[in-house]
């Protein structure tokens, strides 16, 4: 109807806030890569519409800050160091597997990383040579075979809710004293 418009989809939870059960992994997936699409700059010679519901809009969401902060972009070509990368992912939410198979999940072997990035339909593997990204690449995650090339994968975080020490400390729990 409008190509030329970028549209946002901003799902809601599939579950009530503080219900035992978390929400979908995908659908947690989609709000977090909504979220900070959001965040972004907009370019100004493209309109954004947001596809939403009354549930999620009144959902609280973190600070737009907090999205432009918790971003890693990985380049084909670009130097990166393996350590800073997997701290990354740690403090981002991102679950260390042996193999990938869904969203918000990450695989080490060597010099070869398996992510599946928040927003994305097909896992990344990053492949290093040294400490440069020698190539990017989807891949099924039945197979393990490749599916096509990427020149830059944007990580994003796998959660709304920020577990850092600083977050942590702010909702850390002290019994009253009586």
């Amino acid at each position: 109807f409008a190509p030329d418009v970028e549209r946002i989809e901003l799902p809601a939870w599939d579950c009530l806030p503080y219900d035992r059960a978390s929400p979908h992994p995908e659908i947690v997936s989609r709000r977090v890569d909504a979220l900070a699409s959001l965040a972004a700059k907009a370019k100004p010679d493209r309109p954004r519409i947001v596809l939403t519901t009354v549930a999620a809009v009144l959902q609280r969401v973190p600070p737009r800050d907090i999205w432009a902060l918790s971003s890693f972009v990985v380049s084909r070509g670009d130097p990166i160091n393996l350590e800073d990368l997997i701290t990354f992912l740690q403090a981002n939410g991102y679950v260390r597997v042996e193999t990938v198979s869904e969203a918000g999940e990450c695989a080490v072997r060597g010099g070869i990383v398996d992510v599946f990035p928040s927003g994305r339909t097909e896992p990344v593997r990053i492949d290093l040579f040294g400490d440069e990204v020698e190539s990017l690449r989807t891949f099924d995650l039945t197979s393990q075979r490749t599916t096509g090339k990427v020149e830059a994968v944007d990580l994003r975080p796998v959660s709304e809710v920020r577990l850092d020490p600083a977050s942590a400390a702010q909702y850390q729990y002290s019994p009253r004293s009586q």
